[in-house]
């Protein structure tokens, strides 16, 4: 994990399988509405992990919608509106 400031992006270094070799996780407090506005920008399901979605845009980046990961998704999320 990168440090970063409180209320700033929240950055971690992880290992990928798949070709893209960049990995972005999106944070929200309803997964389900997420993928939806997701999927209508282009964005499509590849899987269901857990209690997370994969996903991947039209240009072939992976991603996943997880739940809420910091103590601060409140602040963060309103300063983002």
């Amino acid at each position: 994990m990168l440090e970063t400031p409180p209320r700033e992006v929240h950055i971690e270094v992880q290992q990928v399988t798949h070709p893209s070799r960049v990995h972005l996780d999106i944070e929200t407090d309803d997964i389900e509405a997420e993928v939806a506005r997701l999927e209508r920008l282009g964005a499509r399901r590849i899987a269901t992990v857990k209690q997370w979605v994969v996903m991947e845009a039209p240009t072939g980046q992976r991603f996943c919608v997880v739940r809420p990961q910091r103590d601060d998704f409140e602040d963060c999320a309103k300063r983002w509106d």
